[in-house]
Formats: C-alpha cells, structure tokens, sequence
C-alpha cells in the first residue's frame, strides 16, 4: 500500500469513528439490587456504563441480594473509584410490596430451603438497615434526594419513548412507579430484565427441586405480576434457561486485570465475591440489549408469577397462544440460546476499555 493510500485508509477510519460516536446513544435506567463488592450485579453497572452506544441516566437501587441501604453505599463507592460520580444512585424499596423475612422462613419450613435467599439469608444476615464495613471502602459520595419511584417516573416523562427500563433484581421500584402513574410503562422504550426461569437443562441444586424457580421473582412476586402485566411496548427477559449457559472463567479475569485501570482492578479482585457464583446473570441480559446479536435463539410466551401461597409461590407461569389466561398477561420475548465466544469476547473488551470521564461521556 503507498503511503498517501495508507493515509487516505486512516482518513476514513476516522471519519467512520466520528460518525459511530455522534450517533444518539440508547438511554438506560438501571434497576438493579446492587450487592457486592464485585459479582454479576455490579458487574453489569460497569458493562452498561462502559458501553459507547449507551446513556446511563440513573442507578435506581432495590433490596434483593442485599438490603438497599448497603446496596446503594457500594454502588457509591463503585462509581467512585471508577470516576463517574456523575450517574445518580437513586434509593429505592426497602421491602417487597407484601413478603417479609419471617413469612419466607415459615415458607421454607413448609416446602423446602431455597438454596439463595438474598438479604434475607442466614448465612449473612443483618438488619435491614445497617450498612456494614465494605471492603472497598465507604463512600463519601451521597445518594439523590429523589426515591426511585418517582425518578423512573420523572426520566420517561422527560424522554418519552426513548428511555429503556434495565431491570436485574426484584421489580419492587416498578411496581410502584406503575401504581403512582400507570403510563409510566407505556411511555417507556421498553423493559429488559433478567428474571424467571422456566425449564432450565443443569444439574444446580437451586433449580432442580424446582425449575420454574428464580430469585427475582421469588423475592417479590406481587411486584413482578404487576410489571408483568403492564403495557410495555416490548418486554424481553433472560431467564435462568440461558443464563447459567454463562460462566465468568479465571482467564477471563486474568484478561481483565491485565487491564490496568481501577475498573479492571475491581472486577478481577472482587469477582468471587458475588453472591450468584460465575454465572453471568444480569450482565448477558444487559449485553444482548445492546448487542441482540449475542441471541441465537428466542421464542415468545405470556408470563406470570404464581402468587398462591402454596409451594408454587413466587414461581414462574408462561403459556402459548392457545392456553394463555382470557385476561391480564402480556407477551415476553425470551431468550433461549446465546453466542457465548462473543458475548464473553464483547464483556472482556469492555471491561479493558479507559472509563469515559464524565464531561465526555455526556457529549
């Protein structure tokens, strides 16, 4: 190649670099029960927030696998030590709209120990509102005044039709933002949240007693009919199915260190301290929004949540077309299948990228 062709090539990389970063990028409300430090949920506020293509308006926090006063002070600090203090963390439900910690412990006496059972498990129990020593450090930050509600209320008002509804622990703060404004899911680009299982193929013990058993929805079954049967524009979910098909392997993490920067830091050092193991939860359904590419396979049901009291409860419901409920439930699309080579390829690079600072991350 001569030289003024060679110069002409990096002409138009340029320009075509130019021209993917002036285009609009995807907004974002990430709903997330933000436990760690490190693990998948964490994990996916940095995948989010690293992605070009993406706008991340707010971090609104739920009580899942933690309660939310700890779960906010580590998404505090997260933002700190990765420079982006900008992103609001957003305080949302303390507790799920009708269980309670002693209503799911005499459950579990009656039908069985689940095998995770979030901030309400006994293995690292603590009252609902203290905020223990963090690893990594407390936050001098402090969160928003406003509560998660009304925030995710106020966002898709301001940005009708253009802000998609990230969900990756119990729907608890959508539940209530749909009971105080009904057009709050209508207005809404759309929901995306990881959640429900429905015949997961694995040998985990936490599915094979009962394999329309996730957390998500066991948490706060109440919320997530509610969300369920709101008017979405579209609903897309990753279900237990195809995450446990994800796994967070050393070399993976060996690639992300070599990385260098606090972010890469962070995930190589605090990854085993999640509370889901490796799988990659929360961060395939966060990724195949961006890239739906990563999703090889979908199919499309109606779906539910079992809220009679008995063994079922808080158990994932779907039917076809022909069986579905004369009234009240909507059409999910659900993943089923996933190009794991690049999803893993795709979480590594972004994982390795400089973090924009916040004034460039704006433009």
């Amino acid at each position: 190649m001569t030289a003024r062709r060679f110069g002409f090539t990096i002409v138009i990389l340029l320009l075509s670099s130019s021209f993917a970063l002036a285009q609009p990028r995807a907004k974002v409300i990430i709903n997330e029960d933000c436990s760690g430090p490190g693990g998948s949920n964490m994990q996916t506020l940095l995948l989010l927030i690293q992605s070009p293509q993406v706008e991340v308006l707010g971090i609104t926090v739920v009580s899942g696998n933690q309660w939310r006063d700890e779960e906010v002070a580590r998404t505090l600090r997260l933002l700190e030590i990765i420079g982006r203090t900008d992103i609001p963390v957003v305080p949302g439900a303390v507790f799920p709209l009708v269980r309670r910690r002693e209503e799911a412990q005499l459950w579990q006496e009656r039908y069985g120990k689940v095998a995770f059972a979030g901030a309400w498990d006994d293995r690292w129990w603590h009252e609902p509102f203290v905020v223990p020593q963090l690893a990594e450090g407390q936050p001098t930050t402090r969160p928003a005044d406003e509560d998660a509600a009304h925030f995710l209320i106020r966002m898709v008002h301001k940005y009708p039709h253009e802000v998609t509804i990230y969900e990756g622990g119990p729907m608890t703060n959508l539940a209530l933002a749909i009971s105080i404004d009904p057009d709050f899911p209508s207005l809404a680009e759309g929901l995306v949240f990881m959640g429900g299982s429905v015949s997961p193929q694995t040998d985990d013990p936490e599915f094979v007693n009962n394999p329309r058993h996730e957390f998500n929805f066991w948490f706060d079954p109440e919320a997530a009919q509610i969300v369920l049967r709101a008017g979405w524009k579209k609903i897309v979910c990753t279900p237990v199915d195809i995450s446990i098909k994800t796994h967070l392997t050393p070399e993976m993490i060996k690639q992300i260190d070599a990385g260098g920067t606090p972010l890469a830091h962070y995930v190589a050092r605090y990854y085993e301290s999640g509370q889901g193991g490796t799988y990659m939860w929360d961060e395939l359904a966060a990724a195949a929004w961006i890239d739906p590419t990563l999703i090889t396979k979908r199919e499309t049901r109606y779906m539910s949540v079992d809220l009679n009291r008995g063994a079922g409860y808080g158990n994932t419901l779907t039917w076809t077309e022909r069986d579905k409920p004369k009234t009240g439930v909507q059409l999910v699309e659900i993943q089923v299948d996933l190009d794991g080579e690049k999803f893993n390829r795709m979480f590594v690079g972004l994982m390795t990228a400089a973090t924009l600072p916040a004034q460039a991350a704006a433009k």
